[in-house]
């Protein structure tokens, strides 16, 4: 594979800004920001910081998936959360979310979000093409 390729899934929110979901560019996936909106734009049942993660972390995970990458293959993992005291919930959920997959973390504790939301998570994944002769 060669160039750059726009990732594009109905099962994480669309962009709502000049941005794509996710670029794949060779075999690297790079994955926008990810705030905690559903697919289907409709408001989270609970607007607490845990409901708010898994659905930052399901976003990233789904549109992953839509390009054809598992969790093991996340190299890297930046969430953005408001309020220090939120990361000890935040390594909670997102180790039970990707129980086997350790990628390089960083974890920025920000004074605030984009329409007050508590948590974006962003992620750059290693894809290989497979080349057969």
């Amino acid at each position: 594979m060669s160039g750059i390729e726009t990732i594009l899934t109905d099962t994480a929110p669309a962009p709502a800004g000049h941005y794509v979901q996710a670029v794949r560019a060779g075999d690297m996936l790079y994955i926008s920001g990810q705030l905690p909106i559903r697919a289907d734009r409709q408001p989270l049942p609970d607007a607490g910081f845990e409901a708010q993660a898994r659905q930052a972390v399901t976003n990233m995970l789904e549109i992953l998936k839509a390009a054809g990458g598992t969790p093991a293959q996340l190299a890297r993992v930046t969430a953005y959360i408001v309020g220090v005291a939120n990361w000890p919930e935040f390594n909670c959920i997102y180790a039970e979310m990707l129980p086997d997959a350790r990628p390089a973390r960083t974890v920025v504790p920000v004074p605030e979000l984009h329409y007050g939301f508590l948590v974006e998570v962003d992620a750059v994944a290693y894809l290989p093409t497979i080349t057969t002769a």
